[in-house]
C-alpha cells in the first residue's frame, strides 16, 4: 500500500479527528493562558474587559441599539490588536517564561545558578544573615508565589544579599530562584506537619521542609544563629554542611542525570521488604 492509498483510507478517520484536535489544542492553550495570568495585573483587567463586552452584548441584543451592535461588530474584527496593546507587559513576560523553559535551560546556566547559590550562602553564614531560597523546578510554586512580592530580576550573590539584608523591608519570608532569575521574595513557604522533629528547630527550617515535602524545589537555609548551611530536598533535611558540600549537593540534583536501573534488576523476582520512614533531618555539624 503506497502513501496515496494509505491516506485515502484513513481520511474519514483523521477527518473526524482534526476538530477534536483543534478544539484540544485550544482548550490547553486558553488553559495555559489564563493560569499564567491568574495572580498578576492583568487577571483584574481580563475579568473587566470581557465582562463588559458581555453586558454591551446583552444589552444591544435585547434593546435592539443597531448602532452599538454595529461598533461592536467592528470592535470584534480588533479584538487581537487591542489584547496585544491591553496584555502588553503579561505577553512579555510570558515570551520571557518560554524562553526560560527547561529545554532551553543549558547546564552551563545551571551550573551558574549553583555558583550564585554557594556563594550566596557562604557570605550570609559568614556574616550570620538568615536566608531561605527555593530553586524551583517542574512543579510550579503556586501557593508561595501568591504570598510573595514579584521581583523578577538576574539571580546575583549581591542581589540575594540585598534582599536577605536584615531591617529590609522583603528580608523576612523566602526567595524563589528559577532559570537564572529571582522570580519572588518575601514568600510564606508551607511549613512541615511532622511531628517527630527537635523543638529547637526554626520557623526557616520547618518551612524549608515543608515546601520540599509538597513540591521538587531545592530549599537552602542559612541560619541567623549560628551561620550553618542547609539544605532541604524531598522532605530531608541536611543541616551544618561546608560550601563544598551545597555545590556538590545541587550540582548532584540539578545537573546529573538519574542513573537507570541495570537491566538485571528488572529481572529479578519482586520481594516484599519492611521499608523504614526515612528521618527527619541529618545532623552534620552546628545544629541550631
Amino acid at each position: 500500500m503506497n502513501w496515496a492509498e494509505f491516506m485515502s483510507h484513513w481520511e474519514p478517520a483523521l477527518g473526524m479527528l482534526k476538530p477534536a484536535l483543534e478544539i484540544l489544542i485550544l482548550a490547553v492553550a486558553i488553559y495555559y493562558v489564563l493560569v499564567f495570568l491568574r495572580g498578576t495585573r492583568g487577571w483584574a483587567v481580563v475579568i473587566g474587559f470581557f465582562s463588559l463586552l458581555v453586558v454591551l452584548r446583552v444589552v444591544t441584543a435585547v434593546l435592539g441599539l443597531r448602532v452599538l451592535v454595529w461598533l461592536l461588530d467592528g470592535f470584534y474584527s480588533l479584538l487581537g490588536v487591542a489584547a496585544l496593546v491591553i496584555f502588553q507587559p503579561e505577553l512579555r513576560r510570558l515570551l520571557a517564561e518560554l524562553g526560560n523553559m527547561p529545554l532551553l535551560y543549558s547546564t552551563r546556566e545551571k551550573r551558574e545558578d549553583i555558583e550564585v547559590i554557594t556563594q550566596t550562602a557562604e557570605r550570609l553564614g559568614d556574616m550570620r544573615i538568615g536566608a531561605l531560597i527555593a530553586m524551583a523546578q517542574t512543579i510550579q510554586l503556586q501557593d508561595a508565589v501568591e504570598s510573595g512580592m514579584v521581583v523578577d530580576c538576574e539571580a546575583t550573590p549581591e542581589m540575594l544579599e540585598t534582599i536577605f539584608f536584615p531591617n529590609n523591608a522583603i528580608h523576612d519570608g523566602g526567595v524563589i530562584i528559577k532559570h537564572g532569575r529571582i522570580t519572588h521574595a518575601a514568600c510564606i513557604f508551607p511549613l512541615t506537619q511532622r511531628q517527630d522533629l527537635n523543638k529547637s528547630m526554626g520557623t526557616r527550617h520547618r518551612a524549608a521542609i515543608g515546601l520540599s515535602e509538597e513540591t521538587d524545589a531545592v530549599v537552602v537555609v542559612v541560619s541567623e544563629e549560628t551561620g550553618a548551611i542547609s539544605h532541604a530536598y524531598k522532605g530531608q533535611l541536611v543541616r551544618g554542611i561546608s560550601v563544598e558540600e551545597l555545590r556538590a549537593f545541587l550540582t548532584s540534583v540539578l545537573i546529573a542525570p538519574p542513573k537507570s536501573r541495570p537491566w538485571r534488576e528488572w529481572l529479578r523476582p519482586l520481594r516484599v521488604e519492611a521499608v523504614k520512614p526515612p528521618p527527619a533531618f541529618t545532623t552534620k555539624a552546628n545544629p541550631e
